[in-house]
């Protein structure tokens, strides 16, 4: 693969990471307001349970950008996506424009979960020398 599309590849990757990148850095940065968060939904305990998901989210983001487990990181980010989905777009208990914009956020959600799992496929794939199209190593 070029330089331009080990460039592109690596854009892609970064653009499909940048929520949890951002969200990440901001929990970190902020750690109250994530436990805040964690509260806010009914998770506990919250402060374990923040600090789990910001290590998930930089570590998860940093393995895909780096390559190395890319193919963990990314079913990682994947399944926190649909289970974050499943607990803060709870569209179906909404009425109105409350619910038409958590099941857009839900669904939207979802096609992201689906880019994560194709990375994991892609990655697996260029390492079991099945072939990969996004493989840039």
């Amino acid at each position: 693969m070029g330089r331009p599309m080990r460039a592109m590849h690596w854009l892609a990757l970064l653009l499909l990471c940048a929520a949890y990148l951002q969200g990440g850095l901001n929990k970190l940065l902020d750690f109250g307001s994530a436990v805040g968060e964690m509260q806010h939904f009914g998770l506990q305990p919250a402060a374990p349970l923040a600090l789990l998901v910001i290590a998930g989210e930089l570590g998860a983001a940093a393995m895909i950008l780096s390559g190395r487990l890319r193919w963990l990181g990314a079913a990682w980010l994947a399944l926190f996506t649909v289970a974050a989905s499943f607990i803060a777009n709870r569209y179906w208990e909404m009425t109105g424009m409350q619910r038409f914009m958590a099941a857009n956020s839900f669904y939207e959600h979802l096609g992201l979960a689906g880019g994560f799992l194709l990375v994991a496929w892609h990655d697996l794939a260029a390492k079991s020398g099945k072939g990969g199209a996004w493989h840039a190593e």
